[in-house]
This record gives C-alpha cells, sequence and structure tokens, in this order.
C-alpha cells in the first residue's frame, strides 16, 4: 500500500471577531471628529475593550491521504472547506494541530491567488515555476503545453489584470496542472470556466493522478466528484462529518440535507425590497414530483399567486443558481408562445411547471419572478429555497450543463388559474 501523501492530525483554525469594529475600516474625517466629540461626552462611562468573539472555522479535523488518491472534499458554503485547503496549501497556518506533507504542492483556490497582475502570462507562469521550485529549463520544456492547454496565446505578453476572469482561472490551472506537483488541490474555481474547459480540467486531473500524484478537488458538482474521485470528505461547520468511498459520502450527504426536502413552501409572508409584490405576490410553490429532483428526468412544480390590482400580460418563472450565486438556467411561461394572460384585481392564480432537469447532480438555490410584460417586474424572491439533484437513472459519469443564464423550454399549464 502506498505511504501518505498528506496526514492532518486535530487541525483547527480559529478566527476572533471584533463585532464593534464591523464597518469602520474606512472611515470619513467626519466620522472621527464625531466619535472623538462623543467620546468626551461619556468621559465618566467605562472604557471596556470590544466584544471579542472565538470563531472556529475547523474544529478537530483529522484525516490521511495517500499518494495518488483523488479525494473530493463536499459540504455546504460555510462548512470549512475552503479554509482546510488554505492550511493544507500552507496559505495560512492552523490554530491547533499539525500537518504532514510529502511532496511538492501546488493549489487553485481562488481567481488571482499565485498571479501577480502586472506581470504578463508568460512571466506569471515561470514565477509560478519558481514559486514550485522549479528549474528555467524544467519550466521551459513544459510552456508550450501550458499554454495550449490555457488557450491564451494571443494574450501571453499582457499583465493579467486585463485578463478576463475565465483566462486568469484557465492559465492557473494550466499552470498548477502541468508542472508536475506531486500534490495538485483545487478548489471551485472550476465554477468560472465553460463546460468545455471544466470538462478538459477533470480529464487533466484525472491524468495527474493516474502518474501518481495526489489531488484533492473541492465542488458543488456532484457528478464531477463522483466521476473523478474515489474518496470522499464531508464537512460541516467545520468539523469533518465521514470519509468513505465517494459515491457513498455524496449519496448520504445529498439525502440527509433536510433543507432541501420541503416540498411545499409559504412565500406569503417572505419579505420583499422596494415594489416587489404589491400588484401581484406569489404565496406558495410545491414540488409535486417530490425531492430530491433526479438528473434528466422531468421534474413539476406549482406557482400560487394572488393579484391585488389589475393585472396585465403575466408571465411567470423560475430559475435555479449554484450556491455561489451564479444563475444557471430559467424556465419561463411565455419563452415559447408568448402567453401572457391578464387577471383582475382580486384573482388568484395557480400555473403548473413541467420540465427537464439537465443540473448535475448538487445542491441548488433556486428563484421565483413574475412580470408585467417584458420588463415590469411585479414579484421576485431570489433564493426562495433550495433543493437537491441526485443521479437519475440516465446520468453518465460526466454531465455538460448548460451555459450560466441560458432559458430552457418547459410545458406551463394555467388551467388552475383565474385569467380574465
Amino acid at each position: 500500500m502506498s505511504a501518505a501523501a498528506i496526514i492532518a492530525e486535530g487541525l483547527g483554525k480559529k478566527y476572533l471577531l471584533h463585532h464593534q469594529q464591523e464597518g469602520r475600516r474606512y472611515k470619513a474625517l467626519r466620522d472621527v471628529i464625531a466619535g472623538r466629540a462623543k467620546s468626551l461626552v461619556k468621559l465618566g462611562a467605562r472604557r471596556d475593550l470590544p466584544p471579542v468573539e472565538e470563531f472556529w472555522a475547523l474544529k478537530d479535523v483529522s484525516f490521511e491521504i495517500r499518494h495518488g488518491e483523488v479525494v473530493g472534499i463536499i459540504g455546504r458554503n460555510g462548512a470549512g472547506k475552503s479554509t482546510l485547503l488554505k492550511l493544507l496549501s500552507r496559505i495560512t497556518e492552523p490554530t491547533t494541530g499539525r500537518i504532514r506533507l510529502r511532496g511538492r504542492v501546488a493549489s487553485l483556490l481562488e481567481v488571482g491567488t499565485g498571479f501577480h497582475p502586472e506581470l504578463t502570462g508568460r512571466e506569471n507562469i515561470f514565477l509560478n515555476g519558481a514559486i514550485l521550485g522549479m528549474g528555467k529549463a524544467e519550466i521551459t520544456r513544459k510552456f508550450d503545453e501550458i499554454v495550449a492547454f490555457a488557450e491564451v496565446e494571443k494574450f501571453l505578453d499582457t499583465p493579467v489584470k486585463r485578463y478576463s476572469s475565465g483566462m486568469y482561472v484557465r492559465l492557473a490551472f494550466a499552470v498548477a496542472a502541468h508542472l508536475e506537483p506531486e500534490i495538485l488541490i483545487v478548489d471551485e474555481v472550476l465554477a468560472v470556466g465553460d463546460a468545455s474547459f471544466q470538462k478538459k480540467c477533470l480529464g487533466k486531473m484525472q491524468d495527474v493522478s493516474k502518474g501518481g500524484r495526489t489531488v484533492l478537488f473541492v465542488s458543488h458538482n456532484m457528478g464531477a466528484i463522483t466521476s473523478l474521485c474515489q474518496t470522499g470528505i464531508w464537512m460541516q461547520q467545520g468539523r469533518l462529518i465521514k470519509t468513505g468511498l465517494a459515491r457513498a459520502i455524496v449519496d448520504e450527504y445529498l439525502t440527509t440535507n433536510s433543507d432541501s426536502l420541503q416540498t411545499v413552501m409559504d412565500l406569503s409572508a417572505t419579505e420583499r425590497h422596494g415594489d416587489w409584490g404589491r400588484r401581484l405576490r406569489i404565496e406558495k410553490i410545491e414540488w409535486l414530483s417530490g425531492l430530491p429532483l433526479q438528473h434528466g428526468e422531468k421534474f413539476v412544480m406549482r406557482i400560487y399567486f394572488r393579484t391585488l390590482d389589475q393585472t396585465d400580460q403575466v408571465s411567470l418563472g423560475m430559475g435555479f443558481s449554484n450556491l455561489e450565486g451564479v444563475r444557471l438556467l430559467s424556465y419561463d411561461t411565455d419563452f415559447q408562445n408568448g402567453h401572457r394572460p391578464d387577471f383582475k384585481k382580486n384573482s388568484t392564480g395557480v400555473v403548473t411547471l413541467s420540465a427537464e432537469l439537465p443540473l448535475a447532480p448538487a445542491l441548488y438555490n433556486f428563484s421565483v419572478g413574475c412580470r408585467s410584460g417584458d420588463a415590469f417586474g411585479l414579484d421576485y424572491i431570489p433564493e426562495a429555497g433550495q433543493v437537491e439533484v441526485v443521479m437519475g437513472p440516465k446520468t453518465p459519469g460526466y454531465i455538460a450543463v448548460p451555459g450560466a443564464g441560458v432559458r430552457l423550454t418547459s410545458e406551463w399549464d394555467w388551467s388552475f388559474g383565474q385569467p380574465k
């Protein structure tokens, strides 16, 4: 059996939250003067230190990863995944515990990490190689392969501060993966790239692992985790919940997330901003096909609403976003046939949506909204709730999802409404 590449023992990371200092990082001169004036008035008051709260982003995390293992780290936002990768990448030091790494580490954690914005793409390739301890000849030997993979030939001599986020990530991943680290650590930044680039990156990570090198991969794309990784690590609120076979860990993680199994949601009391909900108000949604949703299968949901005023040319819709807030796809009642019914004041209506679901197995936020005509917004509830998408009978090993913001065809039934 191969030796351990990474050993984590009792890892903890503590941050101090200074509550009274929130929002005061940038002060205007008038704020300083006003603060001094107030302090003069309160000369007799006690001068207590600002209250400080301890926040443990990680607590007592221990595991062992062997050479050549591909490990997927999963968990909701705030689970401690990115903090763990920063510790393993030696970007920050643990508060408790220790880490033993055997081999050279390359990491891709955030867009912008590891590159100097004023240097060109060419210069940053050599800079990153030098940071990894490689000589100029070794970097030169890999240079053409890196550039071809990143598809940035035309911009090699342009400062990377002028790169788009997609170009930045392509080059950063190419450098990290091609300079032959023994341990490759990749966070969710691949979500910035398009579907074809994500597929190419997953293939490269598989090649890296076949060469006996170790890969740690954080993603909300459960399809990518199960197809790429042999081992899964499940994080929750800074603690390691379970490790084991990736597919088994993913299945248990998805099915135990109770927040995303609520099939009926009352939205009538949900707080709106501005004029949302003044003329028409979405009151309830119902997932008729049940939850969790299955990739590649048809789902059915209903949206219940009520009009508070005469409302014409009504269209409703819903959309899915990833946990980083990027809208992936949406469905609208008027997308295919332009049908927009009118409603009298104090009417109630229900529309039923039936559609195929191409999203990869993962957790998603969904939003619902309504408008009048082409542009006039009537009601909108961003992140109305969260749903799980799990693997269905037709789920392949790799799932190519639509590009961000695409509108998809769907079936809508207004038969339960009361149009004028």
